[in-house]
């Protein structure tokens, strides 16, 4: 496995990167039946906006593209410095993915532990994350990365 470094995303990459996040997020939104497919696009963006109210320039808020040791970015990373629900002492990452041709090879877990050391480089300790319970990988990349289950919400669709 190559070296993996972080860096801030450029404009360019924060660009398109906020398209696609919407769409990702929207569609898991949609999937797990918490949002309606219409419109859902739109919500995921002023989500965000709200969150990244300045951007790139965002105070307490790490965006990041992962680099592999050829200097091509391969992957992602969205870290808060403060927890949204106020938890003291512990971050936040919104959004942490390698591109589909890059996977299978180690670049997520990299990724993961140089994101992690940049947290600690900001002076926070601990950092949470949302997975969504049908994302197995994710699932087990965090359950081997040392993460452990600290709320669960699970669902039932009811039919009679």
């Amino acid at each position: 496995m190559s070296e993996v470094s972080v860096r801030p995303m450029t404009e360019l990459e924060f660009d398109r990167w906020q398209r696609a996040i919407a769409e990702e997020f929207a569609a898991e939104q949609v999937a797990a039946g918490r949002w309606a497919a219409e419109g859902s696009i739109r919500r995921a963006l002023e989500s965000n906006s709200e969150l990244l109210p300045r951007g790139l320039s965002t105070p307490r808020m790490l965006l990041f593209s992962g680099i592999d040791s050829d200097g091509e970015a391969f992957g992602r990373a969205w870290v808060g410095l403060e927890h949204p629900r106020g938890a003291p002492g512990m971050a936040f990452l919104y959004d942490i993915e390698v591109l589909e041709q890059r996977r299978g090879c180690g670049l997520g877990r990299a990724l993961l532990s140089a994101v992690e050391d940049a947290v600690m480089v900001a002076g926070v300790s601990a950092l949470e994350l949302n997975v969504f319970g049908r994302n197995l990988r994710a699932v087990a990349l965090y359950d081997s990365a040392g993460y452990v289950v600290s709320t669960q919400q699970m669902q039932k669709h009811l039919h009679r």
